[in-house]
């Protein structure tokens, strides 16, 4: 591929102005993951999760989808020179407070976000391991699961699988229970990320639990399983919900309580939009758009 490269202005003074070193209100947080063409996954959902908690959003495109409610039917990977350019044009510019990893597709742009976090010292890394959309397309190659471990893993805050995905991290059998669960939590963590949540989303039973481990610190996290269809994007809105948390200063634990309620709250409201002919999106403005329909 030919980057076609865009130099300054003469004399600009725009690309050379310094970080500004005050406080600002919003804090940001860059998502580098995929697009979904229908906006309820990706990098759509995680910028409308940043804004709808209050955190100014810029993103990193690692793949196009061609996608909706009921599927997937084509990939185009992004070059991993582009995505270069775009970790580096984001981080030199922007005061980054936090990353969310989602989709990335094959190992060769694993190694290359890998590489551009690692270069620009990023902070507060959320990875969400994203291998199989809710429909069941396939959204990372087989072979790029050990990069996912060896290279991306270490520099993370935290590794947010679901439980099919925490299997095939391990090469291990689906766990069913909430002891496997930590089980596979602590074998993941192994891995270098300083802490793991596994989601019990797609577990059995009326609540929805998800197993946290760091290190000496075990807990679980539960909220009520919602019976609905509008569940697309779910996985990546919480990823996301978190990073948004550690982007505005709170503690981890703190962060995936946090995201945990918008979460469900999300899931709850999802059938107020009335999206799409099949799994439906949740509604991430739950908390904002009926306050403006009022005005």
């Amino acid at each position: 591929m030919n980057l076609i490269r865009i130099a300054p202005a003469e004399g600009s003074e725009m690309l050379k102005s310094p970080m500004p070193e005050h406080d600002v209100p919003y804090p940001i947080a860059v998502t580098i993951a995929g697009s979904d063409s229908s906006g309820g996954a990706g990098i759509q959902a995680d910028l409308k999760t940043f804004s709808a908690l209050g955190v100014y959003g810029a993103s990193v495109i690692v793949a196009l989808t061609a996608q909706n409610t009921r599927g997937v039917t084509a990939i185009h990977p992004v070059p991993p020179a582009f995505v270069a350019e775009q970790i580096d044009a984001v981080f030199t510019d922007l005061d980054v407070a936090a990353v969310k990893i989602g989709m990335l597709g094959n190992a060769e742009l694993i190694e290359t976000v890998a590489d551009g976090v690692s270069r620009h010292g990023a902070r507060n890394i959320v990875l969400d391991p994203v291998m199989v959309a809710a429909t069941g397309a396939r959204l990372l190659e087989e072979s790029a699961i050990v990069a996912v471990r060896d290279r991306l893993m270490p520099l993370t805050n935290l590794v947010t699988p679901n439980l099919m995905e925490a299997a095939a991290l391990l090469d291990a059998p689906l766990a069913l229970e909430e002891r496997e669960m930590a089980v596979q939590a602590e074998r993941l963590r192994s891995y270098g990320a300083r802490a793991v949540l596994i989601k019990g989303g797609h577990g059995q039973g009326p609540n929805s639990v998800d197993v946290f481990a760091a290190k000496e610190r075990a807990r679980h996290f539960t909220s009520p399983r919602i019976d609905t269809m509008n569940t697309h994007g779910t996985g990546c809105t919480l990823s996301s919900a978190i990073a948004a948390g550690l982007a505005k200063g709170l503690p981890l634990e703190d962060a995936i309580e946090m995201a945990k309620r918008f979460v469900t709250e999300a899931i709850r409201c999802s059938g107020e939009l009335a999206v799409g002919q099949g799994y439906g999106p949740v509604h991430h403005f739950h908390a904002l758009w009926p306050a403006a329909a009022q005005q």
